[in-house]
């Protein structure tokens, strides 16, 4: 069977949407402002005194496309100065014009690359990090304001809801901007640095994150009590690897301006798997530019050039933690993941250092700008200090920059002599049975050297990954025991298989792919008709149910009929045959007898889970096909009344009539669900703020009216600080048990 390796923004289909390009780094962009007042700076400086983040109005042209009404205030922190001519800039170009954007995108955010002599650190370290996890894309612009030559810039593409959208396919979880309202520079200071210092309440922690969603207060303090109190369940709630090759990149590139130095700098999101990820944010100052402290007693107070290129990885782990700094010491903690971080710094180092990619394409970058920077009027620092920079050391205002290179070569030298860097094992020839829907799957490959091996894999992107042991004992399709051959066997795959391999000894760890989780592995199988249906559809919806939004759209319900789960990687729905309109469906898994939701909406930028085109009112058809065009099931329907639906009766297998709809449950009940009998251990019952289950599992809560208000998978604690008091019924997807638990005060 063919086996493909996807990176994750890949599979959601990201690579190429429209959008992109203007985030290209193959040319410098152009961007015009026109303000309405002649005293616009003054206006903006006032604002920016006053800690307002309100905006003043302008005109603002992108490569000669004009946007009417556009918000403008300032960017950032540190890098503004009321007395600087060349401050940074926020662009909101549908502060006015509701849907305003440029392709794509509502907001511009504009860097003045005040600590960085060199103009390349911010895009060169992006241009990084985008290879190990989800991040922004960045490149140059050109500015002008009222038509007279501002400067170059570096246009980094913004964190917000779109972006959100396209990296994890759906927008509406928690969304937290780690940097807390006042920053606290004091030894000790919190800041965001996910510390339980502040208490048990949620709303103790607002003036230290900024939330970006409708809610999310008791799921961010979830995450900060297992965190610290709890880390052994960390993994249900957090995305570890991601965690891990933040704090890589930070270490690697030495960028302290970051989660390490003031526990600022990154964002939260929380996706459809349960687990927050962290994104990174605000690189402008990486390469050693920020040299102001690391957070621990080693060097708290700051560090020279020579400390830089030699800062030790696991400080948090070896030395005290001045300012907490919990993600790193408690994830520090597991030796297993010191070695997993240890592969991760290995893989930057190997794939950007030592084969010299960020001199070559610092090269390319500054060969680019070249003519811009000699021209820019208001630059921070002189064209020679441009040129000079990217080998040598330059005078800052208050400090001395590094030469890119200067510090990389010899940091790339320590950190290749660490211990845990060398001495991994070594994954080679990877092999696998016929993955068939159902059945049980077996993977092998040859691992030299390792003390352990274990695979991660999800038959969807909707799902965290599993873990499973890889055993060299002749009994897992290994072929004889101790022979170098590891094997695993993966019960009940489904027809999609994302997977990656790690191994590890005593002294160090690998991965397979080494970009993992960000990359991995694939398997797929065909997908028969009758395994996935068309149960349910609704084309006229004014209150049955609303998406994230809280917009009612037409509503399309899919059904997995068969006892083990099924994704819908590689399917399609299309309301004609004609194979240009087809719209591919996400990568995501069903579990047995369960549902998904497709909104019928046309409106692809809230997420992959929403259709491009519309059901409608006057009738349709609808064609559910595979990879192969094959149509694996079909419904028309004629018009329906509104909050009526066009359902199968029996659920799943009968003829299709129009109904009361049951959206995502069986079309056989008219009320609330059936309940099965048997039942499985909850803890505390009653309950306030949070509960926790008897074992891992993947779940369903429903209100005592039927109402869906909870799903996640591979879970152990519910947090429910923010539910209202009453009845609740959990259900259990994998073993169908369920249990009323009591929702109290």
């Amino acid at each position: 069977m063919r086996r493909r390796l996807f990176t994750y923004f890949l599979l959601l289909g990201l690579s190429t949407y429209g959008q992109s390009s203007f985030y290209h780094s193959d040319s410098v962009r152009e961007v015009r402002i026109y303000f309405y007042s002649a005293d616009w700076d003054q206006q903006l400086d006032s604002l920016y005194v006053a800690g307002e983040k309100e905006r003043i109005l302008a005109d603002v042209v992108i490569d000669n496309s004009r946007y009417d009404s556009a918000g403008i205030r300032y960017k950032g922190f540190s890098s503004v100065a009321v007395n600087r001519t060349k401050n940074p800039f926020n662009i909101k170009l549908d502060h006015v014009i509701d849907g305003q954007n440029h392709r794509g995108f509502d907001k511009i955010k504009l860097s003045n690359g005040i600590q960085d002599p060199s103009f390349l650190r911010e895009v060169l370290t992006y241009d990084i990090a985008s290879k190990y996890m989800p991040c922004s894309r960045a490149n140059f612009v050109e500015l002008y304001i009222n038509d007279s030559l501002w400067g170059l810039y570096t246009n980094v593409e913004a964190v917000n809801k779109p972006f959100i959208g396209h990296r994890f396919g759906e927008k509406y979880g928690p969304f937290f901007k780690c940097n807390p309202e006042d920053l606290d520079i004091t030894p000790g200071g919190e800041n965001s640095n996910l510390s339980s210092t502040h208490g048990t309440d949620s709303l103790n922690y607002t003036a230290y994150y900024d939330m970006r969603s409708d809610r999310g207060w008791s799921a961010l303090y979830g995450l900060i009590d297992t965190l610290n109190n709890h880390p052994a369940r960390l993994e249900h709630i957090l995305d570890v690897d991601r965690a891990l090759w933040m704090h890589a990149i930070n270490y690697a590139l030495v960028n302290f301006d970051s989660y390490v130095g003031y526990g600022q700098n990154y964002y939260l999101y929380r996706g459809l798997n349960g687990q927050f990820s962290p994104i990174l944010w605000d690189l402008n100052m990486s390469f050693g530019s920020f040299r102001l402290t690391d957070a621990s007693s080693e060097h708290y107070n700051g560090f020279d050039i020579a400390q830089a290129q030699q800062m030790d990885p696991l400080i948090h782990h070896k030395a005290i933690s001045i300012a907490p700094r919990p993600l790193m010491r408690n994830l520090f903690a597991e030796p297993r993941y010191r070695r997993m971080y240890l592969a991760h710094i290995r893989t930057i180092i190997e794939e950007n250092i030592q084969n010299q990619y960020y001199r070559q394409k610092a090269l390319a970058l500054r060969s680019q700008i070249d003519s811009y920077v000699q021209k820019d009027p208001h630059k921070f620092y002189t064209y020679s200090d441009f040129i000079s920079n990217l080998d040598s050391q330059v005078a800052l205002p208050t400090a001395i920059c590094p030469g890119i290179t200067q510090l990389m070569e010899e940091r790339a030298q320590y950190l290749s002599s660490y211990p845990g860097y060398s001495g991994a094992p070594a994954i080679s020839n990877l092999a696998n049975g016929m993955l068939q829907p159902g059945e049980d799957l077996w993977i092998t490959a040859e691992i030299q050297d390792a003390s352990e091996a274990i695979i991660k894999y999800r038959f969807g992107s909707n799902q965290r990954f599993s873990e499973a042991s890889m055993h060299d004992d002749g009994l897992h399709n290994d072929g004889q025991a101790n022979d170098g051959t590891f094997g695993v066997w993966i019960p009940e795959a489904s027809n999609h298989l994302e997977y990656y391999l790690y191994a590890e000894n005593d002294s160090s760890g690998v991965f397979s792919p080494k970009r993992a989780a960000n990359s991995f592995y694939t398997l797929d199988a065909s997908v028969q008709p009758g395994a996935v249906v068309i149960n349910e559809l609704m084309s006229d919806n004014a209150s049955t149910a609303a998406d994230g939004s809280g917009t009612y759209e037409d509503w399309i319900e899919l059904y997995n009929p068969t006892s083990f789960p099924l994704s819908t990687a590689g399917l399609f729905l299309s309301d004609t045959l004609d194979p240009a309109a087809y719209w591919p469906l996400p990568a995501y898994s069903i579990p047995p007898e369960s549902y998904l939701i497709i909104w019928a909406d046309d409106d692809t930028q809230q997420g992959v889970a929403h259709a491009s085109f519309k059901l409608s009112k006057a009738g349709t058809s609808l064609y559910l096909l595979n990879s192969n065009e094959l149509v694996l099931d079909s419904v028309t329907l004629g018009p329906l009344a509104e909050d009526v639906s066009f359902a199968r009766f029996p659920n799943g297998t009968g003829s299709f009539a129009p109904r009361t709809p049951t959206f995502r449950r069986s079309n056989d009940e008219s009320a609330p669900p059936k309940w099965p009998g048997n039942m499985y251990p909850v803890y505390p019952n009653p309950f306030s703020d949070h509960i926790f289950l008897g074992e891992t599992d993947d779940v369903v809560v429903w209100s005592i009216l039927g109402r869906e208000v909870f799903r996640a998978q591979g879970i152990d604690r519910i947090d429910t600080a923010e539910w209202s008091p009453g009845l609740y019924i959990i259900q259990s997807i994998r073993t169908k048990g369920t249990v009323k638990v009591i929702k109290t005060q």
